[in-house]
């Protein structure tokens, strides 16, 4: 089923379960669909039963300083917690729309506690357990507002990793999305093993006779 909610309570949705004695609800999010770069990465969060935590948002509303203050205080707290992970080269294979559901169903298998409903942000999963897809859910819902913090997190470290192998293209400041900055850096360099090459600036790139360049950009030190 699919719900639109006005902006309230971010328990509504948990709390209308728990009424039916349901208390292993399970959030979940992804982040990434947007970028040329890297993967797509989900979050599956089970919160406590009434889990409050001040301030928890939409990672998008949040700042990069309390989406990480957030992170530590959520790994923490969960009941269970998992990630699911679809690299780049996937993505070009199944399209990032089915890649975003392959993450969330890898997130969902590795929670190690299998919750007795899922709250989706937005889209729908064949699953085996009844779940509820929610639009604009990970503004609504508090469990789906973990999982996309989460995954916010877990998807923006990785860039700063791939910033420290090749800082020529500044991943650390555009996380791989296609900004000014980003495009700039990719029309200089040409795009590395990881691009996603189906998306049109990359292809665009490749259709001109750029080669992928991976052994030209190893990490600088100066």
């Amino acid at each position: 089923m699919a719900v639109v909610k006005e902006k309230n309570d971010l328990l509504k949705f948990e709390t209308n379960l728990y009424k039916e004695n349901i208390k292993l609800i399970a959030g979940v999010d992804e982040v990434g669909r947007g970028p040329l770069v890297g993967p797509v990465v989900a979050a599956a969060v089970i919160l406590p039963v009434n889990y409050h935590l001040k301030g928890l948002n939409d990672s998008k509303k949040l700042s990069e300083k309390k989406r990480n203050e957030f992170y530590k205080i959520l790994v923490q707290d969960a009941i269970s917690y998992g990630i699911g992970i679809i690299p780049a080269s996937k993505i070009d294979e199944v399209n990032i729309y089915e890649a975003s559901k392959l993450a969330m169903l890898e997130a969902l298998s590795n929670l190690d506690v299998k919750p007795e409903h899922v709250l989706i942000d937005a889209m729908k999963l064949d699953l085996d357990i009844p779940s509820t897809s929610i639009i604009h859910g990970d503004a609504l819902s508090l469990s789906i507002a973990a999982a996309s913090v989460i995954a916010k997190v877990t998807r923006d470290d990785m860039m700063y990793e791939l910033h420290q192998k090749y800082p020529l293209y500044h991943f650390d400041q555009h996380k791989g999305y296609p900004t000014k900055l980003h495009l700039a850096c990719l029309e200089k360099y040409g795009p590395l093993e990881n691009y996603r090459f189906t998306y049109k600036p990359v292809r665009d790139l490749i259709e001109k006779g750029e080669e992928v360049n991976e052994k030209n950009h190893e990490k600088q030190t100066n």
